[in-house]
């Protein structure tokens, strides 16, 4: 039973839900993105307490926050607990994702070279000498398909860059970067991997529009599977998550042998009034 709940402000805005006997049932923290929009709340409540009131308590906490119009919890699993207490609390989907999976044993594809452009690979910090181009290349995501997410872009710099790529390194996972430049030494396209264990995460894959129509995505991630198999062996297989919207990475994934392993929903709480 809940007896209070307490509010705190660092690292980030939240609230701790206590029971009679001052023991933590649960937490919501809150992320509110510079650029505006819904604000991401991050809910945790002990399985014990689950189906008690503590989470849709802590959700009315967080929305009820100053300045949030709207909230946008994590991808839940379709079928899931969690996504029965998100339609239960009056959330509403606003993106499907389809999370699919890549056995490298099985991977012997290769894919023309696109005419202009030359591969270029790093791992971590991105390389001085490609470090603003890179940074101007992060548009190419701006226009990702985003279904009903009030998706609105944060400003990258170098800056930036170099902190996403520490936070990798400091967890001792692996950033491998590949990329695209073209003729005039610009990055013309980009695709991320984050290697953990004997696992790869697809990060971002984004072709500037100037770009595009010319068979570069397929050829970025096909240079990316076989640079992972050649310096990384011990990774087994690659993992992409991608809105179900997002009908031109999808065909390429699957072509080149993803597959479908379950569906994930975001959802989102639109603050009354």
């Amino acid at each position: 039973m809940i007896t209070r709940v307490v509010a705190f402000t660092a690292p980030s805005p939240g609230w701790i839900a206590e029971g009679d006997d001052g023991r933590p049932l649960g937490t919501a923290t809150l992320w509110i993105p510079p650029a505006g929009g819904p604000a991401e709340v991050r809910l945790r409540v002990h399985p014990a307490e689950r189906r008690s009131g503590v989470g849709t308590r802590l959700l009315r906490e967080a929305a009820g926050a100053d300045g949030v119009t709207a909230l946008l919890g994590e991808p839940v699993r379709e079928g899931s607990g969690e996504d029965a207490f998100c339609r239960a609390a009056g959330m509403r989907v606003v993106l499907s994702l389809t999370y699919t999976s890549l056995a490298l044993v099985d991977f012997d594809q290769t894919a023309e070279t696109v005419p202009g452009y030359r591969i270029v690979h790093w791992e971590g910090t991105v390389p001085d000498e490609l470090a603003e181009t890179a940074v101007r290349s992060r548009s190419a995501m701006d226009d990702m398909p985003m279904e009903g997410v009030d998706y609105r872009p944060e400003p990258w710099d170098v800056a930036r860059l170099r902190r996403v790529a520490a936070v990798v390194a400091d967890r001792g996972d692996v950033l491998l970067t590949t990329a695209a430049v073209g003729a005039d030494g610009a990055i013309a396209g980009f695709t991320e991997v984050v290697l953990s264990g004997g696992e790869g995460q697809n990060y971002g894959t984004g072709v500037l529009p100037e770009h595009r129509g010319r068979g570069l995505a397929r050829w970025l991630k096909v240079e990316q599977i076989r640079r992972v198999m050649e310096r990384f062996p011990q990774v087994g297989s690659l993992l992409a998550d991608t809105a179900d919207s997002n009908v031109a990475m999808r065909r390429v994934n699957e072509a080149l042998g993803y597959r479908p392993t379950h569906r994930s929903l975001l959802y989102q709480l639109d603050r009354e009034g």
